[in-house]
């Protein structure tokens, strides 16, 4: 086998076991478009903007009465995830300030009572199933808004008198609300492919412990999940319940190697920003390259994984133009070597990287897909392969790459290549590294006898 990267172990609560799947279309899917959108955008802050800036509900209301968004076109947002290589899109419907994108029976803190006026997720649910991408909805389990949501570290009113705040506040009612809420989408939208909760806060390992923290027990999330499974009995959920999920979900970091569940590999999807912010924040330009981001993608499928990039659109609900071009950039990558991501995954077979290091491997049925992160000088050597490859190519143009197998018996001498162990096989690439994002050598392999 490769060597593999160390495996990144991680807990889940307590009474849960390391079984864990998905759907194949998820694992087939591989790369999916995240959207932080809500009436934050408008304050270009940051989506935690309420809280950083601890403003009450009063002041927050500025918000929604100017949210027109007039420039909001869902099927050009479909579309430009399609062309990026995307295959199923995730929209926050409701955020920690408790804005929801549809028109709630349970809240007029909605898009009903802006400008706009009207329901914001039905026209996208159907601009995405027009381009053939499966929806998914964020739901955050905070409420900033609701008036049974008790005050704790995070809320906005935090630094107030939180006893005086908190008297007559329910958790029960809001419990209520939220499994409501939840009702509403997953019947309204139906089907529904996936739920990304966000998140639980009543015991944190990286010590940010917060005062009247909420986890499963607020939350009712064995009743919640069992709820969403008798809606949509296919539908994926992520591990931010504080109760066992079908995923984990690393957030802006890449993981070292396959996630596992001890020592027992799990579906995962790494969820990442463009910049330094999930919201539309105006003054962060730490962007992203898409070179960057296609490393990215590759490096999580090498180690099993899915990636969810977030895009954030702006006050009038376009996709601002860095949003737009870098988009475009990873779908230029995407439809030259969408086959050594889509329904590929990590290596299966005995093979060793001899050189150079800066590569990814990733394998999709009897097929190698060998990433070259730096492009070295003439060869790539590959152990374990002896006998194993029929043929090898450039994937962006199919143009062929010559290999040779190695004769241990061969000392190195001028310009003749020796010294390599026996199984050893040697591709040899042009000196000019082609104009693509990252280079990719697809190696297909020879049934084994």
């Amino acid at each position: 086998m490769t060597d593999p990267s160390p495996a990144t172990d991680v807990a889940l609560p307590s009474g849960a076991n390391a079984e864990a799947s998905v759907p194949d279309w998820f694992t087939e899917a591989r790369f999916g478009m995240f959207i932080h959108w809500g009436v934050y955008a408008l304050a270009a802050r940051h989506e935690w903007v309420m809280t950083r800036e601890e403003m009450d509900t009063a002041t927050y209301q500025r918000y929604l009465d100017h949210f027109e968004v007039d420039r909001y076109d869902p099927r050009d947002w479909a579309r430009r995830a399609r062309e990026a290589g995307m295959r199923y899109v995730v929209i926050t419907a409701k955020h920690h300030d408790g804005f929801c994108l549809w028109d709630s029976d349970l809240t007029d803190w909605s898009v009903a009572s802006t400008p706009h006026g009207r329901d914001l997720l039905g026209p996208f649910v159907e601009a995405c199933r027009a381009e053939g991408l499966r929806i998914g909805f964020y739901y955050s389990l905070l409420d900033w808004h609701h008036p049974d949501f008790t005050v704790d570290g995070l809320h906005p009113l935090r630094n107030g008198d939180v006893e005086a705040l908190n008297t007559g506040r329910d958790l029960t009612r809001y419990r209520e609300y939220l499994h409501g809420q939840v009702r509403e989408l997953l019947t309204r939208y139906a089907p529904v492919s996936y739920l990304f909760f966000d998140f639980s806060y009543s015991d944190d390992d990286h010590k940010r412990d917060v005062f009247n923290g909420k986890g499963a027990a607020e939350w009712g999330s064995e009743e919640l999940l069992a709820m969403c499974r008798e809606l949509q009995p296919d539908i994926i959920v992520n591990d931010r319940l504080d109760v066992p999920g079908d995923l984990v979900s690393p957030e802006q970091y890449q993981p070292l190697g396959p996630m596992t569940v001890s020592g027992r590999p799990v579906p995962w999807e790494a969820c990442q920003t463009l910049n330094g912010s999930w919201g539309y924040d105006r003054d962060e330009l730490h962007h992203k390259s898409p070179e960057l981001l296609v490393r990215m993608l590759v490096d999580g499928v090498s180690n099993g994984g899915n990636l969810l990039l977030n895009v954030a659109p702006d006050g009038r609900g376009a996709l601002p133009p860095v949003v737009r071009d870098t988009l475009a950039g990873i779908g230029d990558w995407m439809e030259l070597h969408e086959r050594s991501i889509r329904g590929a995954g990590p290596v299966t077979v005995a093979v060793d990287v001899l050189g150079p290091s800066d590569v990814r491997l990733t394998q999709r049925g009897d097929r190698l897909y060998l990433h070259l992160f730096a492009w070295p000088m003439r060869h790539v050597h590959l152990g374990g392969l002896g006998g194993r490859v029929a043929y090898a190519q450039l994937l962006h143009d199919g143009s062929e790459i010559r290999y040779t197998e190695a004769d241990p018996t061969v000392r190195a001498y001028g310009s003749g290549m020796g010294g390599l162990p026996a199984g050893a096989v040697t591709f040899e690439l042009p000196v000019l590294r082609p104009d693509v994002l990252v280079p990719v050598v697809e190696i297909f392999l020879r049934e084994q006898g």
